[in-house]
């Protein structure tokens, strides 16, 4: 078969039409739905589209097409659009800056939930024939001048283009992009290297290499011979619980039945500063959280652990998860995948439950000589891979979800696996709490639980968490906050737990979480702010 000879711009503008049509479905379905095929106007809005989008996804992709690169670019363009539609329509998620983040910070075990023969093939297949294409047509050679002169002609040609095909529609593009502001987030690739593009070349400018020191005035208004036991203060991040399905927080299922026999309190209207760990570790330990976010000043600072330091405490990070996106650089820090004694019983070669955060507690607690901050990292309900946050016999709720490709379960199979998660993180925190009650001869404990952000769990076709804040769904928002302390350490600190109880019914969000531990540790430091203190109304000073 004699091969056919091409212009660069011809087999880019064949290699755009092919993404528009086939690795967009998530952008049409978004674009289009609610719209009738035979609606007055349907089939002129829906070409407006097409040719906006190829006009759009045309100049990405010719700009950077040149010499030998050709067909590898192009090849990558395929390939991630067809990856990026996969995610897109599996779980429904958006594609933004801020999933890039994600991308981007994730570890290899968080990355092999996600990917399989089943995803690789769904991913490849659909690419197979364009590429087959890209690497068997021919490309013409032509002088630099000739290809500069084409490639500036075909791209303003592609502007103009884009510009006549809205004009006849602008009314009705103008109210899609106002009401639909997802819709941008679904446009593969151009969602993926737009959020590429900032990660690597704007955000790092705009965070300091060097933090800037938060809180160095702080101290501990307790005298420390003023009080014989050590003060220790257990704070748990979860992941992905969401307050949704805590049946402390009026779940019709019973998920927390051993944390509803405890002596807690668990605060009932808590929303998170984000929807992804990445944003929302830096938010929470920040002295500013979402009402005054910045991120250059957050991820340039100092947070909470370090206050903390200042204090004079003793700050432990227990890690079992992907890390502390960089609030507990002062700390001590314990990975549980990296133990000197292997559990077998508790970890595999990618993740330990989180019984694993309890290792040693007792020993520690009984060894105490000073005031010590206990931070344990959860791996919680990190999905997709639910079904394996759990031992089995906690499979309480059936049938279960146990697998990460969460499409090929019933949504009452994923929220059935999702909730023996939730039943597993109530037993690690009411073992915990049962923990530091036997120790309270020698330390004055308290335990703080709250979840890093929520999770969608097929509402509305969402899965997962992650979506730009604006419009994120409420159980992406919305997390479970639970407080529990010893006698000696309330009395220590004058805290009045009835009154606590009253105040757990009002809002609170992560922007309290940094004052609150301040507040109950009794930490002075000008950086302290009252008014977002949960604990403030119900101590004695």
């Amino acid at each position: 078969m004699l091969k056919r000879t091409v212009r660069v711009e011809s087999l880019v503008l064949l290699v755009a039409a092919y993404v528009v049509l086939f690795a967009n479905r998530g952008w049409w379905a978004g674009a289009l739905a609610g719209r009738s095929p035979n609606e007055a106007g349907a089939w002129l809005f829906a070409l407006a589209l097409g040719v906006l989008l190829l006009a759009i996804h045309y100049i990405l992709f010719v700009l950077p097409a040149t010499g030998r690169t050709v067909r590898v670019w192009l090849t990558v363009c395929v390939l991630v659009a067809m990856a990026a539609q996969y995610y897109i329509v599996s779980y429904r998620v958006l594609i933004d800056a801020t999933m890039m983040q994600n991308v981007l910070n994730t570890d290899t075990r968080e990355a092999s939930e996600l990917l399989g023969w089943r995803p690789l093939l769904a991913i490849v297949l659909p690419a197979v024939p364009i590429i087959w294409l890209i690497w068997w047509l021919r490309l013409e050679p032509r002088s630099w001048r000739k290809a500069a002169a084409w490639r500036v002609g075909s791209v303003a040609v592609a502007l103009l283009l884009a510009v006549v095909a809205v004009l006849p529609v602008n009314r009705d593009f103008t109210s899609l992009m106002r009401n639909e502001r997802g819709l941008r987030y679904l446009a593969t690739p151009a969602n993926v290297f737009y959020g590429l593009a900032h990660n690597l070349l704007a955000r790092p400018s705009i965070i300091p290499t060097v933090r800037a020191t938060v809180g160095e005035d702080a101290r501990l208004l307790t005298a420390p011979d003023a009080v014989q036991r050590p003060m220790v203060f257990v704070l748990v991040i979860g992941e992905t619980a969401r307050a949704a399905n805590f049946s402390l927080l009026g779940y019709e299922r019973d998920t927390n039945p051993e944390l509803a026999t405890r002596d807690i309190v668990a605060f009932q209207d808590v929303t998170a500063c984000g929807t992804s760990t990445e944003i929302s570790l830096p938010c929470m330990f920040s002295p500013w959280g979402r009402r005054d976010y910045d991120e250059q000043q957050i991820r340039g600072s100092e947070g909470l652990l370090d206050v903390l330091v200042h204090a004079g405490f003793r700050v432990v990070w227990r890690e079992n998860q992907s890390g502390c996106k960089g609030v507990c650089s002062n700390a001590e820090i314990e990975n549980q995948l990296m133990l000197d004694t292997p559990r077998p019983e508790l970890c595999d070669a990618k993740h330990c439950l989180d019984e694993i955060l309890l290792d040693g507690l007792d020993g520690m607690l009984r060894d105490a000589h000073g005031n010590t901050v206990l931070v344990m990292h959860q791996l919680g309900q990190h999905g997709p891979a639910y079904f394996e946050r759990f031992p089995d016999r906690l499979k309480r709720f059936q049938p279960t979800c146990d697998t990460a490709e969460l499409r090929r379960c019933t949504p009452e199979q994923v929220v059935n696996t999702y909730d023996n998660g939730i039943l597993y993180t109530d037993e690690v925190l009411a073992r915990l709490i049962d923990i530091l009650a036997a120790q309270t001869a020698n330390v004055d404990s308290a335990m703080l639980f709250v979840s890093d952000h929520g999770e969608s769990l097929g509402e509305k076709g969402l899965y997962l968490h992650g979506m730009p804040y604006a419009i994120a769904p409420q159980v992406q928002l919305k997390v479970p906050m639970v407080f529990w302390a010893s006698t000696g350490f309330r009395e220590r600190v004058g805290l009045n737990y009835p009154c606590l109880a009253q105040r757990a019914r009002e809002p609170a969000s992560h922007d309290n979480l940094f004052h609150s531990v301040l507040g109950v540790l009794d930490v002075q430091t000008s950086v302290y702010a009252r008014d977002r203190d949960v604990f403030a109304g119900c101590r004695a000073r």
